[in-house]
């Protein structure tokens, strides 16, 4: 079966599969793609700031983004080549992806449609954000085998989300679960 019907079955046994718990979250998730610095200095830490993705904050990303989510009462993802999930308590990690994406411009605003598409149907937000991030790094992957460069990657993309099932996603997603 497809649709969102079935989308919303499957996430939900995506997030009993992730084992991660009921808790208090509100109803948003804030994603940073290489904004380490944006980050922490709205979450307290000292950085200079320089251009849309300066990045290169010296500190453990996991507590920079549990900070914030804690700061803001938020889930908080930030997107790299290891993703961070957060609602400042439960942390995941997410490893799906490749690294051609940072090539094709737009794919932090589509993992950003994903994770909303996801957060629509899941009311546990770390882990529709962790799944939806873990499902876009997935199609990546599957797309980059075979793109020739950023564009077929582009358009690969679009193609290998249209295509994953239960069972690719299951086979496929690398998420674990840093903090509970």
């Amino acid at each position: 079966a497809s649709g969102p019907l079935a989308m919303k079955r499957e996430l939900r046994e995506l997030s009993r599969t992730l084992a991660v718990r009921e808790s208090e979250l509100t109803d948003s998730v804030a994603r940073a793609e290489s904004l380490d610095r944006e980050i922490a200095v709205l979450a307290g830490y000292q950085a200079n700031i320089s251009g849309v993705e300066s990045g290169g904050v010296a500190c453990d990303h996991a507590e920079l983004a549990a900070k914030f989510a804690r700061q803001y009462g938020c889930v908080a993802a930030m997107t790299g080549a290891v993703d961070m999930v957060t609602d400042g308590t439960r942390i995941v990690r997410v490893a799906n992806g490749h690294p051609m994406m940072t090539s094709v411009t737009g794919t932090g605003c589509m993992a950003t449609a994903v994770v909303a598409a996801y957060a629509a149907v899941e009311s546990d937000f770390v882990a529709a954000a962790a799944i939806a991030l873990a499902a876009y790094g997935l199609a990546g992957e599957l797309a980059a085998r075979n793109a020739s460069g950023p564009g077929s990657l582009h358009v690969g993309l679009y193609d290998a989300l249209a295509g994953l099932t239960g069972e690719s996603l299951r086979a496929g997603l690398r998420i674990e679960v840093a903090r509970q």
